[in-house]
């Protein structure tokens, strides 16, 4: 395991329980959290992108606003839904805030999750081509981007422009060097990890998948990940690829930890989403010693170089540093992190 970091959904609710209850809590409590876990010595602060749902959506002014806030922890998704995006105006984004990172961006993207209203992306003004299915829709966008972000000059220029241009066709701005080799690629099952790979993005895995054979999920979990290295040197790319896997793992160190989660052991869950069969992984929660042992036999965070984390952004800044600190001293370690 070679890097750990957090990932937050940024809900927040109106309700008395939560420390969160606005969507300018969840906005500034976000980079609160990201430079409190930059301090503890983590490595990446993550976020999720739902549309019409009181979390996180719009992330680039988030990212932006980490970046300006920290000077070493990687800032990313995980994932934005491409079936909502303008993938040029995306680019410019993207390239705004890798900038502002000095590099550090670590853009996850992907087909997207069950939503909040049926088909949201209509809303946005997005619409499959006939014969497409709204995956088609994703990929393609995320097609377009990566072109777009591998920097090369694709619009004719106007011979009487406002601003002087440099020759030749125009690319868009700001662009970022190196940001095309940083995109990851959400995956849900075998066959979609292989497109990423071939399409040459880093893989997340997330806390369910489709239940392609009936194993535990960390085992399937496992298999996709291998799967896709062996598509990644199949294709022929010369980088090394980055993948990523997310738990809900807690320490139980003092009473609070025992409040919230030491309510017994979980399991993996068996449901329908999307219409597809899926696995959900289960949580973890457990006294350190015991959490070492139970995470050392969860197949896919061998397999993966990066874990992410997910928190209980509601609990509050304090708690989730605490959190995630308590993760990083007494279990990380013995995972061979660092």
């Amino acid at each position: 395991m070679k890097k750990i970091g957090f990932l937050s959904f940024g809900h927040w609710s109106p309700s008395p329980q939560s420390q969160t209850r606005s969507a300018r809590d969840a906005l500034l409590q976000s980079i609160d959290l990201a430079v409190a876990a930059e301090e503890l010595g983590a490595d990446g602060a993550y976020f999720r992108v739902h549309h019409f749902a009181r979390q996180l959506a719009s992330p680039f002014p988030l990212l932006a606003a980490i970046g300006a806030k920290t000077s070493r922890i990687e800032i990313g998704t995980a994932v934005i839904d491409m079936r909502y995006e303008n993938p040029l105006y995306m680019a410019e984004d993207a390239g705004a805030a890798d900038l502002i990172s000095n590099g550090r961006l670590q853009l996850g993207i992907s087909r997207g999750s069950p939503e909040q209203v049926i088909d949201g992306w209509r809303y946005f003004g997005y619409v499959p081509e006939e014969g497409q299915s709204d995956a088609d829709m994703a990929r393609h966008h995320t097609e377009v981007l990566l072109n777009v972000l591998k920097g090369e000059g694709f619009a004719e220029p106007n011979p009487r422009p406002m601003f002087p241009n440099p020759p030749g066709l125009l690319r868009i701005e700001p662009h970022s060097e190196g940001l095309r080799e940083r995109i990851w690629w959400g995956s849900a099952s075998n066959a979609t990890a292989v497109w990423a790979a071939q399409q040459g993005m880093n893989l997340q895995s997330s806390t369910l998948k489709e239940d392609e054979t009936g194993e535990p999920f960390h085992v399937q979990q496992a298999k996709q990940i291998r799967r896709y290295r062996e598509a990644w040197k199949e294709a022929g790319h010369a980088r090394k690829p980055r993948v990523s896997v997310s738990r809900s793992i807690f320490a139980l160190v003092d009473d609070r930890d025992h409040a919230y989660f030491g309510r017994g052991k979980d399991s993996d869950q068996i449901g329908i989403i999307d219409n597809m069969r899926a696995i959900f992984g289960r949580s973890y929660a457990a006294e350190p010693d015991r959490l070492v042992e139970e995470l050392k036999v969860d197949e896919a965070i061998a397999e993966a170089d990066t874990l992410l984390l997910t928190v209980p952004n509601q609990l509050g800044v304090a708690y989730n540093a605490h959190v995630i600190e308590a993760i990083l001293k007494h279990v990380a370690p013995a995972l061979g992190w660092r």
